[in-house]
This record gives C-alpha cells, structure tokens and sequence, in this order.
C-alpha cells in the first residue's frame, strides 16, 4: 500500500514538472499575457504524439518559418547554391531594418532572419515557381495571394498576410521533410539542413527557425496588433527524433520580436517534457 502511494506522489510529481515546463512560454518569459499559445511535441517516425497542450489547430502567419520551404525551394530551384552562395550584398531599395544592411548568404539568412534576401529568392523564382513549390509542399491554406488590392503575394504573402498554418499542419510538414516526401532534391534537403540554425537543450540536439510577426486584434483598432511568436523544428537524442511546433500570440507588444523568446523558452522546457 505505502509502494502505491510513493508511486502515486511520483506520479503527480512528474505530471506537476511537465504542466510547469508546459507553461513556460513566451508571453510569461516576456511579461505579457498570452492569448493564445500550443506546444505540440510528436515522433517523428510514428506520429504519435509526445505532448500537446493549448490550441494547436489554429492557423497563423508562418512568418520567417516560412524560411524552411523557402529554403528547400530556393535550392531544388537552383537559386541557393551552398551554405554561403550565393551572398547577395544589400540595397537601400531593399528598405530593410538597420540590422539587415549587410551582405547575406543562406547561413546568415536562416540564422539572422533576413526578410529581403527571402525576397530575392522568390523574386528570382518568379510567381508560377513559387506557387507551384508552395502548391506541392501542400504548405497550410496554401494562399499566397498576398495582401487584398495590392499584388504583392510573391514578396509578401507569409508576413502576416494570406499565407497561413497551424501548429499542427507545421508538425506534418516537418515530418514530410524529414521523410523527404516533398519531390525536392536530395541537394535541397541536405543543404537546408546544413544551414538550418543548431541549438542544445539537456542533451537534445535541437534545429530549428523561429517567427515573429502580428496579428490584428479581435477588439479591433487602427493601432490593435497582437504579436505572435513561433518556433518549429526537430530534436534528437540517443536515436530517437521528434518534431516540434510552439506558437504564441500575445496581448501587447513588447520591446523585442517574440519568436527568439519563444524559442528560449521551448529549449528551456524540453528536457522537463520529454523526460523519461
């Protein structure tokens, strides 16, 4: 009986770390309060799912996530080359932020989230190309038509505009590159795995790409954005690979974009989830 109940508090113990590890999100990392939030952790072979709490089927903006098909495309297309060709130098019409003024290759891309040079890439591919790769990809809505009135899906559709997925279907799409079922060369996986950004988490080897955008709010307003936060990717440790999605939406704006915040927060927490 009393083995029972030490099991029994062992029990309630690990599910009270993984609910506190759950919870540690970006909106709380950064002081705001989140309005929306998903953690969905799923094996990568089999599909079944490790963990899952929040709204994990409600579609949002891919935001620079985007910069994994992105790259997949640019390098079966032949646009991306390596893992530092081509480097593209920047220019004043590019209008980008001041950090973004440099010389960019498909490293510093994925690493520094450069919008212009993505830009570029699907400028160089040209509208019937990048519809077609987003077409095949089966990539969430699959709309990117861009914003209402403006003809600009082929440069602006996955920033907060048409252009939409939910933590779920990042999940599926994620699982498709790593079984490499999307009809991209070999090349292009191999490459945009290369350059995809490497981080350390209790012993988890982790890639992944962060997002931060925002979204208008449901109160409505001319200055009422919710900013969100995304971070998707892959995990492995002693053999065993897992696909992830996080997203969050936050009632107010902070000083910095939410997607790195995201991320830190996940890596923070997935030794606690994924603990045996």
């Amino acid at each position: 009986m009393n083995h029972a109940r030490r099991r029994l508090h062992a029990f309630a113990a690990a599910g009270l770390l993984a609910i506190a590890a759950s919870s540690v999100g970006a909106g709380k990392a950064s002081g705001k309060e989140a309005v929306l939030e998903c953690t969905l952790i799923v094996d990568a072979a089999t599909g079944v799912t490790a963990h899952e709490s929040g709204r994990c089927d409600e579609r949002m903006s891919p935001a620079s996530t985007f910069k994994l098909p992105l790259a997949l495309a640019g390098y079966d297309a032949g646009i991306l080359i390596d893992e530092h060709k081509p480097s593209w130098d920047y220019k004043p019409e590019f209008n980008a932020v001041k950090r973004d003024h440099k010389t960019v290759n498909p490293t510093i891309w994925e690493r520094d989230s450069v919008l212009w040079y993505s830009r570029e890439i699907t400028r160089q591919m040209g509208p019937e190309r990048f519809a077609g790769y987003v077409s095949r990809f089966g990539y969430g809505n699959g709309d990117i038509s861009g914003n209402p009135g403006k003809n600009d899906g082929l440069t602006h559709s996955w920033i907060s505009s048409s252009l939409k997925i939910s933590p779920r279907e990042q999940i599926a799409f994620l699982r498709r590159i790593l079984a490499r079922e999307l009809q991209v060369s070999a090349k292009a996986y191999d490459m945009t795995n290369a350059i995809l950004p490497a981080f350390e988490a209790g012993g988890w080897d982790v890639q992944g790409k962060t997002g931060s955008g925002s979204v208008p709010a449901a109160s409505g307003g001319k200055d009422a954005r919710q900013p969100f936060g995304w971070f998707v990717g892959w995990a492995d440790k002693d053999g065993r690979r897992l696909v992830f999605a996080r997203l969050v939406v936050v009632k107010e704006r902070g000083k910095s974009p939410l997607g790195p915040k995201t991320r830190d927060a996940f890596l923070k927490a997935l030794p606690t989830l994924m603990a045996d």
